[in-house]
């Protein structure tokens, strides 16, 4: 039945920290004059005139200033565009985990969202169950959980919904669950135009040969993939997320083996040295994986740091970006 429904739709849907940085990010700092926002909108998009790729945020970056209050997930979109330029963004579901079905939030969401320019480009889902359980019921759950995630996602806008495919169960059997859960999911987007995107996010998500394996099997125009540049880590001492890597999978040959079926992409960040260059990733190396695959969409900042602070983090990615994009545009 699921292979019918599946046909049907494939037939009608077809860089520097130090000195030389620091006053970069000074010129960037929140709470500036109007006329200032308006001069870092110029300059925002005058560096990003001719990348083959456009820019967005994901909320993640600030994750440690919305877990401790400092900022409200409702004045994500503002902060975006008034404070580093960036038109386009991503939300992350665990700062309104309980507004998925609160139209009277949505709507402060989209219209704040819509005042500021902004196109909100996909939300991140997590906590909700993974998309490859093995056990029948934890499978239907999960999917049950995210049903109204794609609905609210439709209502502010956006093209995707990112979810994880965190599975207890053999390789195998984690690949057959997930070509079923996400199949099952994509169906149900299919009907309100949203893709569904896997993440590298731990486990057997972060092989890429195995999340490929996985969508060349479901084979659905509205299912893809979300590759981070990092998240690579397959195995670690406590489960998925918990304990010391001790297998991880190659960043470079992954986001290779994920990028045919891209429908956003992550940037990560975690340090940068004193020319502005990420230390774990070579963005170089990486954007011309992206732009070999024939990508032209957005690519979302992501900062995870802890020597730069979160806003500082933001800033450097993004002229990081533009920077290396710049070079091989």
């Amino acid at each position: 039945m699921k292979r019918t429904r599946r046909s049907f739709i494939k037939q009608t849907g077809q860089i520097a920290v130090g000195v030389g940085l620091l006053g970069l990010y000074s010129c960037g700092e929140t709470g500036g004059e109007t006329n200032d926002n308006d001069s870092k909108e110029l300059a925002s998009a005058e560096a990003t005139k001719g990348l083959f790729f456009k820019i967005s945020l994901a909320e993640w970056s600030f994750h440690r200033a919305l877990k401790a209050g400092k900022m409200d997930n409702r004045d994500f979109a503002a902060i975006a565009k008034n404070d580093y330029g960036i038109d386009a963004i991503e939300y992350v579901n665990q700062f309104f985990k309980d507004k998925a079905k609160d139209k009277a939030y949505l709507t402060e969401l989209k219209k704040r969202a819509d005042d500021n320019g902004v196109y909100t480009n996909l939300i991140m889902i997590d906590g909700e169950g993974g998309m490859a359980e093995v056990e029948p019921k934890k499978l239907q759950q999960s999917l049950e959980n995210h049903y109204k995630w794609v609905d609210a996602a439709k209502f502010l806008g956006c093209q995707a919904i990112r979810v994880n495919a965190f599975s207890n169960g053999t390789a195998e059997e984690a690949a057959k669950a997930a070509v079923e859960g996400l199949s099952t999911l994509a169906e149900y987007a299919a009907k309100v135009g949203l893709n569904v995107i896997v993440e590298n996010h731990g486990g057997y998500s972060s092989n890429g040969k195995w999340l490929s394996g996985v969508m060349k099997e479901i084979n659905m125009p509205n299912c893809g993939t979300l590759p981070d540049f990092g998240n690579f880590c397959v195995k670690r001492t406590k489960g998925v997320w918990q304990g010391d890597c001790v297998e991880e999978y190659d960043r470079y040959m992954g986001v290779s083996e994920m990028m045919p079926f891209a429908k956003a992409v992550s940037a990560k960040s975690h340090e940068f040295d004193a020319q502005g260059n990420e230390t774990q990733t070579d963005y170089m190396k990486m954007l011309q994986i992206v732009k070999d695959a024939g990508y032209t969409s957005y690519l979302g900042i992501e900062y995870e740091g802890d020597t730069l602070s979160e806003e500082e983090g933001v800033r450097a990615t993004k002229a990081l970006l533009e920077r290396v994009g710049k070079a091989i545009s």
